[in-house]
């Protein structure tokens, strides 16, 4: 399987309207969507992991599982600046800006200044980007390589900003304070003050069962079954 139309045709294939219907009210384009199930999709990842040049032609088709796919299978670290920007401009979904983009952000070297980046723009899919990419990279670096003032910094940004912004920033700005509690143990104080600020947040999740987590009680768990500070091996599921 070394070609995009040998990938689409075995994507088209493992697709169910059942999950295609699933995703569309997570938010997906109906359009361009066969409904493949992640687990089905790591069946093809498999055949296909490592091959750069393809996982590049997949997210450029514009099939949400084509871009989805895309993203296990590059390498950040081996796309440039303007590739990942790229990425984040053109993602149609969610899962894509939240999650795609982030991963192969988190393992670009310039991934940080990519997350600042997305942060302060006014674009709420790309400012959610943002959010989303500097709290997998908490999780993912040790405490010794991150700027822990930026990072309290951006804390406070969130308390400061939260509720002004669009449900999808308020998701990943809350998703942010959960990870810095998680991960970056120096600053769990200053993170559960901040989910104390936050407190519960009202986000509209469309015709779906997802709900909020409040941050606040999530950390509380986190903390009683001592998961605090114990980074990830790595970011993409």
């Amino acid at each position: 399987m070394n070609t995009v139309a040998e990938v689409m045709a075995e994507l088209k294939k493992k697709g169910t309207e059942q999950t295609r219907l699933t995703y569309a009210r997570h938010g997906a384009p109906l359009d361009k969507i066969f409904g493949v199930k992640v687990g089905d999709m790591k069946i093809i990842l498999k055949k296909i992991k490592g091959n750069q040049p393809l996982a590049m032609e997949l997210y450029a088709t514009g099939n949400v599982d084509a871009m989805y796919l895309a993203g296990l299978v590059a390498d950040g670290a081996k796309m440039s600046k303007k590739e990942i920007e790229k990425w984040a401009k053109d993602a149609t979904w969610r899962m894509l800006s939240e999650y795609t983009v982030p991963w192969v952000a988190t393992e670009n070297p310039e991934g940080r200044q990519l997350a600042m980046k997305w942060i302060s723009s006014k674009d709420p899919k790309i400012a959610a980007t943002g959010w989303a990419t500097y709290g997998s990279i908490a999780g993912i670096l040790p405490d010794e390589q991150l700027d822990l003032a930026e990072i309290e910094s951006l804390l406070k940004k969130v308390t400061s900003d939260i509720d002004k912004a669009s449900d999808r920033v308020k998701y990943t700005m809350n998703g942010f304070v959960i990870s810095v509690a998680a991960f970056v143990k120096p600053l769990l104080a200053k993170a559960k003050a901040a989910a104390k600020k936050i407190g519960a947040l009202s986000i509209d999740m469309g015709d779906t069962s997802c709900k909020v987590p409040v941050a606040a009680d999530y950390i509380a768990k986190l903390e009683a079954a001592s998961r605090i500070g114990v980074k990830r091996k790595m970011v993409k599921c």
